[in-house]
């Protein structure tokens, strides 16, 4: 995924496109809840930390009410150069 990110974000430079840029951090996104579940995972199989998960999964929740927040507002940091402010 975040190889797709990158190369998604690098597309989506070139013409200017707002979709694009938002399909990478979608892509992204997706990267960091992969990355959190599976340490949540990890935690809780090798060390027993049974609470690991359900705090992985409030991260998770307040990382994507964030981006949905952002979304509904029409807030993005993509600019005609591609960088972020």
């Amino acid at each position: 995924m975040p190889l797709l990110a990158n190369a998604t974000a690098g597309v989506a430079r070139q013409p200017g496109s707002s979709a694009g840029h938002s399909e990478s951090r979608q892509n992204i996104l997706c990267t960091y809840l992969s990355a959190g579940l599976l340490v949540g995972l990890t935690l809780n199989a090798a060390l027993g930390w049974w609470w690991a998960v359900p705090i992985t999964a409030l991260i998770i929740a307040a990382v994507v009410a964030r981006e949905g927040r952002e979304s509904w507002r029409g807030e993005s940091c993509y600019t005609t150069d591609g960088c972020c402010a």
